[in-house]
């Protein structure tokens, strides 16, 4: 059994991005998306310009609550073997009621890949007055161009 982070939101969060379940590499580090050949901070970082991107964890999050940007996943647990969203079995969702009753103003969730957005939406549906977003996921596994994928993320923040 492997088991998500807790959230990295505040009470300034509008917008909420959500992967599935870490990956072995963020798991064995403790941070998000932490492999070397993800593409979350590189376009989070372009998107924001705040280039090149930070080597510590908690300056990368600062980059985001500073954007009113917080991360998380949408299983709390679940079993996997390898990183990959499809060998995902006996999951079990996150406690969103609570976080959104917690944080108000959360208004827009962007999903990073299709799987979260799969998973919230068999487990949540679509929540009344926050909007959607399906991006196409930063993982490696994801061959889209990074600058296929930067075009596509930069829709979602202004």
């Amino acid at each position: 059994m492997i088991y998500s982070f807790p959230p990295f939101v505040n009470t300034e969060t509008e917008i909420l991005i959500l992967g599935t379940m870490p990956g072995i590499a963020s798991l064995e580090k403790q941070e998000y998306y932490a492999h070397p050949r993800n593409h979350f901070w590189k376009i989070i970082y372009t998107i924001f310009d705040k280039l090149p991107v930070a080597t510590v964890f908690e300056e990368k999050i600062k980059v985001l609550q500073t954007n009113k940007i917080g991360i998380w996943d949408v299983l709390e647990n679940c079993e996997r073997k390898g990183s990959l969203d499809i060998h995902i079995k006996n999951h079990k969702p996150n406690d969103f009621e609570d976080l959104f009753k917690q944080y108000p103003k959360i208004k827009r969730i962007i999903f990073n890949g299709k799987e979260s957005h799969r998973y919230f939406i068999k487990n949540f549906g679509q929540i009344k007055g926050i909007t959607y977003y399906v991006m196409p996921s930063t993982s490696p596994a994801n061959t889209m161009s990074f600058e296929n994928k930067l075009k596509i993320w930069s829709t979602c923040f202004y």
